[in-house]
């Protein structure tokens, strides 16, 4: 099979059950929402590729991760081979905020002595009525981690495509000041193709896409 793009990121989402994680995924790899959303039963597995910059292609290799207690030993092998985490909670449920430091910690021992780029996701934004977690609590924490804060909602498709573009720049930046390399034995970042050969002759072309704008 030929490869098509010139970086491989894997990025897991992490986060309690009913967060809302499956839904991400699938709005931002197949366009789609369903208000009716099945468990996670250890991890799915989802792609999509991104034009990062001009000519740079990134293959993204998303798991999605089980919330439940009873899957965390099968979820935490994946964590090793990651190098991008999206910590998501549910605005409408603050346990899930609560969480989140817990989430980053399990997770931040287990890649030692390697780290992961993360970025904080406020999940559910359209239910602002049943808001139980404000943006400036959530800004502080993910200032306290050192990571971003985003806002999404996967049915209103708000910031969804955003907070995964942002997070593959942030890798991606790391890479070219070589402080993300790749190395043999690990699946966080896989070379492909050089750009002249996936663009050749293309200099100035990006394409993202659109998104549409939340009118819940």
């Amino acid at each position: 099979m030929d490869i098509l793009w010139q970086y491989q990121f894997r990025i897991i989402l992490l986060g309690d059950s009913t967060v809302g994680k499956s839904s991400l995924l699938k709005r931002f790899t197949d366009g789609i929402y369903s208000d009716v959303a099945d468990p996670t039963v250890g991890v799915d597995f989802y792609a999509r590729s991104l034009d990062i910059e001009p000519g740079i292609k990134i293959k993204l290799q998303l798991w999605d991760t089980a919330g439940q207690e009873r899957f965390r030993s099968i979820t935490t092998s994946y964590y090793r081979n990651s190098v991008g985490g999206l910590l998501v909670f549910d605005l409408t449920n603050r346990k899930t905020f609560d969480h989140v430091r817990e989430w980053h910690k399990e997770v931040s021992e287990h890649i030692l002595p390697h780290h992961m780029v993360y970025i904080l996701i406020g999940h559910k934004s359209d239910l602002n009525k049943d808001r139980k977690v404000t943006r400036d609590e959530a800004e502080q924490l993910a200032a306290e981690m050192g990571i971003r804060y985003v806002e999404t909602s996967a049915k209103c498709n708000s910031n969804v495509d955003r907070a995964f573009q942002l997070l593959s720049r942030d890798i991606y930046e790391l890479m070219k000041m070589g402080e993300i390399t790749t190395r043999d034995g690990w699946d966080g970042v896989k070379s492909g193709l050089p750009p002249g050969v996936l663009y050749p002759g293309e200099e100035d072309i990006e394409v993202e896409p659109r998104e549409k704008s939340c009118n819940c």
